[in-house]
């Protein structure tokens, strides 16, 4: 049997509610779901029920202010994962989400079982990035530069055949189960070279890894 989540939607549109607690209730069988349609509400409901296992929030939420609702909604349940759910498609609006304190950005042209996929993940405790965005994505001409988030080719070459392995599979958005499930190996083989990867790039987690590679041809370096 499905294990059974309680997961707050908030969105001011009735019909995207209703389509996102099908997707849940379809995917995710007794699993309780609470709706709401404004921030404020988001927060109430935050305080006076701390057994939420997700958040699904609509960045453009009355009451939301860009990303500050984000932050005001991490302040008011930092145990509670949230997942911003947006028709927003720019690579740095998703960027910054994850940086304010987002486990996921899900798209809402994502079909049916992508979503699904993407809720999953996040319940088992990893981040979902749109992998599409994040490796094409348009960055504007302000932020484009090679400084910020690009790894250097000397510590992309002081990675193993299998550590570059794993980290084109993490930048595609992949779980640690799925990740050894495609390379053929355990799970806590591929959480050893997890952690060897974060200490060799100098970054502090996984985000900020999958950040970090998400322009890299990795067909370059696995030649070698």
């Amino acid at each position: 049997m499905e294990p059974a989540y309680k997961i707050l939607i908030a969105d001011d549109h009735p019909l995207f509610r209703e389509a996102i607690t099908s997707v849940i209730e379809a995917g995710f069988g007794g699993s309780e779901v609470v709706e709401t349609d404004d921030l404020d509400t988001a927060l109430e409901l935050t305080r006076e029920q701390d057994d939420f296992d997700l958040i699904l929030l609509d960045l453009n939420m009355p009451g939301m202010n860009g990303l500050n609702g984000l932050i005001a909604l991490r302040n008011e349940a930092p145990t509670i994962p949230v997942v911003i759910v947006s028709a927003e498609e720019d690579k740095q609006v998703v960027l910054q989400a994850i940086t304010y304190g987002a486990v996921g950005f899900i798209t809402k042209s994502s079909p049916r079982a992508q979503m699904t996929q993407a809720i999953e993940q996040i319940l088992a405790g990893n981040v979902y990035l749109p992998s599409d965005i994040i490796r094409t994505g348009k960055e504007s001409t302000r932020r484009h530069r090679h400084d910020d988030n690009n790894i250097s080719p000397e510590l992309l070459n002081s990675l193993t055949r299998r550590q570059l392995l794993v980290l084109e599979r993490m930048s595609k958005g992949e779980s640690n189960k799925q990740i050894a499930y495609n390379l053929n190996i355990a799970e806590t083989t591929v959480k050893a070279h997890v952690s060897a990867i974060l200490r060799k790039l100098g970054v502090h987690n996984r985000v900020q890894a999958i950040l970090s590679a998400s322009d890299i041809d990795f067909n370059q370096y696995l030649k070698r």
